[in-house]
């Protein structure tokens, strides 16, 4: 049978304010701009900027309303001066060196050109082709991604051609068209794949030994060519290794990404704002906190205003009952983003001076060998803190420091023992590793066992698959692909 019956339970939830201040902290400078911008055009009630305290009559945000004929709206927990005084944290580290609130704001003019998929269009429309024809050929220039490539096989090409545009086709007929979008600026546009894509170039290159040689080594042997078999290369086409050179020149030469070459498809690279500033004073470290991250907020004094005029009015209309509701909502809503950008900085600053100290010696010389290991874990303990509030800070936030802009999670790494039994960081055995491969004869490029018998040599006793890995990590290929004639 169904029971019914009442339990208790003990829950611990994060409220709707605490998920809003855990987003806050996560996001970069740039991104909490935005963020504090829309919090503004959203609630009147917020300001930005100073504003004297004795601008305000603090009797007149206390003050109750009877709502219900016997009840009253009490506003006490609302309190204009706790979110007009000074930040907790002192102004001169929250400000830093290279901006000022007074320096002018430029937006740099982009040329909005042509997109790539327009830019094709243009061309194709040169030709003479029937109607259907041209829709087809729209449907295959839409269907290549940024890249310059058609990454979705004829068949399902001609299925949604006559399904959506009623357009039946055949598969040989794809191919004629298909050929004409390939004839097409910049040339391997509409390739299928990395090995018909070098082809088209270098056919449109025109006939020359060396590249005869590459079109037949990418048609004949393009899985030999990737793995790098350059002896079978050289057998197989009873040619020699300066030949095979000369082929492998006319290969480096194309755009594996064809797409990428067309001006609309290039995207401004992002610009980094740093969060922090770490500067060496008088043989001492001094951090500051970027001031974008810590804006002088207040309530509207037109708000202020709203309530003193319904303080001194005497008949207590509805309309006045709903404007006072409203009113109360919007101060709430900015006592609590004034307390949750209080509560941001202090937070960032709190992590980033843990940080610092932490690998004090290394902000002081900038030798990366100096790094100790270190994870959230450490951090989080020095400043009673969850490990996920130390991600958060670490994954997105940026600093700069006499030795350039540091992404802040670089700085952490796990550790092991070297040969006399001292803690190293894994980003020091990283930065080895890379350097000895840097160094190797390409022509005989070294396995992972005699990198692990190298580092072994050198103070780092780590097992050959370990090597492997921090290898993968580093965006390393294996020997082979190191390989070169």
């Amino acid at each position: 049978m169904l029971k019914q019956g009442l339990h208790q339970k003990l829950l611990q939830k994060l409220s709707p304010q605490q998920i809003q201040l855990m987003k806050m902290i996560q996001l970069p400078t740039q991104a909490f701009e935005q963020r504090l911008k829309q919090e503004l055009e959203e609630n009147p009630a917020l300001e930005d900027g100073k504003e004297s305290l004795d601008d305000f009559d603090d009797n007149s945000i206390n003050d109750e309303y009877d709502d219900s004929g016997n009840e009253s709206i009490n506003a006490d927990d609302i309190n204009i001066d706790e979110y007009l005084s000074d930040d907790e944290i002192p102004n001169y580290k929250t400000q830093s060196n290279n901006y000022s609130p007074d320096d002018e704001e430029r937006d740099i003019p982009f040329a909005s050109g042509t997109s790539f998929t327009q830019h094709l269009k243009n061309q194709i429309n040169t030709y003479r082709l029937t109607e259907d024809q041209e829709i087809i050929t729209d449907f295959l220039i839409g269907s290549i991604d940024e890249s310059g490539y058609l990454r979705r096989d004829l068949i399902d090409v001609m299925d949604d051609l006559a399904f959506t545009q009623n357009i039946y086709t055949t598969i040989e007929e794809l191919e004629q068209l298909l050929k004409l979008v390939q004839d097409l600026d910049p040339a391997g546009v509409g390739a299928r794949d990395l090995k018909e894509c070098l082809v088209l170039q270098l056919k449109r290159k025109g006939e020359k030994p060396a590249r005869t040689l590459a079109i037949n080594i990418l048609e004949q042997s393009f899985d030999q060519f990737v793995k790098k078999h350059y002896t079978k290369l050289i057998q197989k086409y009873h040619i020699t290794e300066d030949e095979l050179k000369d082929a492998i020149r006319q290969i480096e030469k194309l755009n594996p990404k064809p797409g990428g070459s067309h001006v609309g498809n290039n995207k401004v690279a992002e610009q980094i704002v740093p969060d922090f500033a770490i500067r060496i004073v008088e043989g001492e470290l001094e951090l500051t906190l970027n001031s974008r991250n810590a804006p002088e907020l207040h309530v509207s004094r037109e708000y202020n205003d709203l309530l003193n005029g319904y303080k001194d009015s005497k008949d207590k209309t509805q309309s006045q009952k709903d404007a006072v509701t409203f009113i109360k909502q919007k101060l709430d809503s900015a006592k609590w983003f004034i307390d949750a950008i209080k509560q941001r900085q202090q937070t960032l600053f709190l992590n980033m001076n843990a940080i610092m100290q932490y690998q004090k010696e290394y902000f002081l010389t900038g030798d990366e060998r100096k790094l100790k290991p270190m994870i959230l874990k450490d951090i989080a303990d020095i400043i009673n803190m969850d490990v996920s509030t130390v991600s958060r800070v670490a994954n997105s936030k940026f600093v700069s420091t006499p030795y350039g802009t540091k992404l802040i999670k670089d700085f952490f790494s796990e550790s092991m023992k070297n040969d006399q039994g001292d803690d190293v960081s894994t980003k020091e055995i990283k930065d080895i590793l890379a350097t000895v491969i840097g160094r190797e004869n390409k022509k005989k490029p070294l396995t992972d066992d005699k990198l692990a018998a190298l580092l072994k040599e050198k103070g780092y006793p780590i097992a050959r698959r370990t090597v492997a890995k921090y290898r993968e990590q580093l965006d390393i290929p294996v020997a082979r692909l190191r390989k070169e004639i």
